[in-house]
């Protein structure tokens, strides 16, 4: 018959080192591609640098001009008027919302449109993302017309 006994000292040793292991792998699980287009095609908000903001505008089939037209610092209001909670109805029906970040400071990044249908010869429609930490936040299509429109990202009739 063979008899071991535990400390306590041990039992609390091997939980800690439990806890340890566990923690980390439930990190590297979130972690492994979270920026990434899942299997499921869903969409990569990835947006720190030029290449990620390009995959991102193409993942809807828009080709733009490498270098945007501008690059600019907005506030998102503290406060909502008609305007901005018509402009979150477009961020909400494709999955975003600005509420969350009322009163903080996002770079506004603006693209020229080339093969928007019917304004191929133009240079009116552009594309805004709106950039927080890293990731688009919001943004819109538009066209810079005197009866202009404005959408999300995805082409009309997709």
């Amino acid at each position: 018959m063979f008899v071991y006994t535990v400390k306590s000292k041990q039992i609390r040793a091997i939980l800690i080192i439990l806890f340890i292991v566990l923690t980390t792998a439930v990190l590297v699980f979130l972690s492994k591609d979270s920026e990434k287009v899942s299997q499921d095609n869903s969409i990569s908000y990835k947006a720190g640098n030029h290449s990620d903001r390009m995959s991102f505008i193409s993942q809807f089939g828009w080709e733009v001009a490498e270098e945007p037209i501008e690059v600019r610092e907005v506030i998102i209001p503290e406060e909502f008027d008609e305007v901005y909670s018509k402009y979150n109805d477009i961020q909400l029906s494709q999955g975003l919302d600005l509420t969350a970040f009322k009163g903080v400071r996002v770079k506004r990044w603006t693209y020229s449109v080339k093969n928007y249908a019917g304004y191929e010869s133009k240079d009116c429609i552009r594309i805004n993302l709106l950039i927080a930490e890293g990731k688009v936040i919001g943004g819109d299509v538009c066209s810079t017309e005197i009866d202009g429109f404005m959408h999300g990202f995805q082409k009309p009739g997709d």
